[in-house]
């Protein structure tokens, strides 16, 4: 009888387990107005979500145009996406959490992918998505591809800001 219950026991776990693993988060979307935190993240709705698919430079980051002048491609990343968030309502499908507890999220803006526009446009580099729209920034050195630039990951990693 034991050997029972037991196998019982076992099938029911099982069940419960396979059950958890194909029943999917509801994935929620959210729209309103937003402000820009950085080049790749912004304030909506009272939370903080990471544009997923991209990594922008820092804040503090500072890049080298093709005349060999630094300038400040994070603050230029920043003023893009504020740019492209102006007088919008942006849409976010909200997909996870990063590690840091940030929403992560894929963001529509005037009817346009947030998140491909702005590696299209070469103020962040393409993150596991947006391939396309890298090779096509590169080809025609816009941007970040302009000059020369230490991807934001590796400036991160540099100067001990794992977390941003």
């Amino acid at each position: 009888m034991a050997k029972r219950d037991g196998f019982v026991a076992a099938v029911v776990l099982i069940g419960l387990v396979a059950a958890a693993y194909f029943v999917r988060e509801k994935e929620e979307v959210v729209s309103g107005f937003a402000q820009a935190i950085d080049g790749d993240s912004l304030r909506l709705d009272g939370r903080d979500v990471r544009l997923s698919g991209i990594d922008a430079p820092e804040l503090r980051q500072s890049c080298e145009s093709r005349e060999g002048r630094e300038y400040p491609c994070g603050d230029v990343a920043r003023r893009a996406l504020r740019d492209m968030l102006a007088g919008r309502i942006p849409t976010c499908r909200l997909s996870g959490r990063d590690r840091y507890g940030r929403s992560l999220a894929s963001c529509e803006a005037g009817g346009a992918d947030v998140g491909a526009a702005l590696v299209r446009r070469g103020h962040a580099v393409a993150y596991r998505r947006y391939e396309r729209e890298e090779a096509a920034a590169r080809r025609e050195a816009l941007a970040l591809w302009a000059g020369t630039f230490e991807r934001p990951s590796e400036w991160r990693k540099a100067r001990g800001q794992e977390a941003r």
